[in-house]
């Protein structure tokens, strides 16, 4: 069954990125995946970005590109304030097909970001006519902006990592979760589909980004669960059943060991907070 997310198309917006304790780090940090592209912007602060199973830190005046259905999951400190923009399904052929994150270190390159910026924002709040065509128009001054800067950035570490033999079998396996999560499977089974063991899978993905291949797995589910129960009045046995489990009690023990809440409570409260 789809999540409630997945029944609204996608369209063109920006919203702020800033710790909110009351919102619960499941929202940032959990892995979850969208239909359409994201771009991040960092204005300010550090922190790590996992993306299909590659982890790497990011700070002040990063972008950082999310291709649809790609797993991700960040870090939001203190000091952090960024941007992260939907980027409408129609207008993804103008963004890369991977992963990309770009360091602006030259000042020019990064005012004239700021000024797209605040020119998207503009016509999104706009009332004025023809105001969302315009804020497309933005939209597309930014994906040549991006284009640009891609090619100027001469040596990509990131990029470097992501063509390892580990970071590619950690990208496939994320592949595979974001298409079957929903399903009973174990790791034991991707590690069949992907021709290794699950011993090698787990070995690869903490090298990666730090994490076991069933936590990835699990934290994919967990999030899902939150957006159902935040989003949804399915009940909460059905949601389970969605969620590949066997056992409505055997999914709320789980649950309620990762947010510290059982589902119903965490329904009831609106957001939870995802325990380390």
């Amino acid at each position: 069954m789809p999540s409630p997310s997945e029944h609204i198309p996608s369209s063109l917006a920006l919203t702020p990125i800033a710790q909110n304790p009351q919102m619960g780090r499941w929202r940032t940090e959990a892995m979850r995946s969208h239909a359409s592209p994201r771009l991040l912007f960092v204005g300010k602060g550090h922190g790590r970005i996992t993306m299909a199973g590659l982890t790497s830190g990011y700070g002040p005046n990063n972008m950082i590109f999310i291709p649809a259905h790609t797993m991700y999951g960040f870090e939001v400190g203190p000091t952090v304030f960024g941007q992260m923009i939907t980027i409408p399904g129609a207008m993804a052929a103008e963004w890369p097909d991977e992963p990309t994150h770009l360091r602006l270190r030259d000042v020019a390159a990064q005012k004239e970001l700021i000024g797209l910026l605040d020119g998207l924002e503009r016509e999104l709040k706009s009332n004025r006519s023809a105001h969302a065509r315009a804020a497309h128009y933005h939209l597309g001054l930014l994906a040549v902006f991006f284009e640009r800067q891609y090619e100027s950035q001469t040596s990509d570490p990131i990029e470097a990592r992501s063509e390892s033999t580990s970071a590619r079998l950690v990208a496939a396996y994320t592949d595979l979760i974001e298409r079957d999560y929903r399903s009973d499977r174990r790791v034991a089974d991707y590690a069949t589909e992907l021709g290794v063991t699950a011993t090698h899978l787990t070995r690869c993905c903490k090298q990666t980004c730090g994490k076991s291949a069933l936590a990835l797995l699990t934290d994919r589910i967990h999030y899902e669960a939150c957006v159902m129960l935040r989003d949804s009045r399915v009940p909460v046995q059905d949601i389970a059943r969605n969620l590949g489990f066997h056992s409505p009690a055997y999914f709320s023990r789980a649950f309620q060991a990762r947010a510290g809440q059982t589902p119903s409570d965490f329904r009831r409260h609106g957001a939870g907070r995802l325990r380390r």
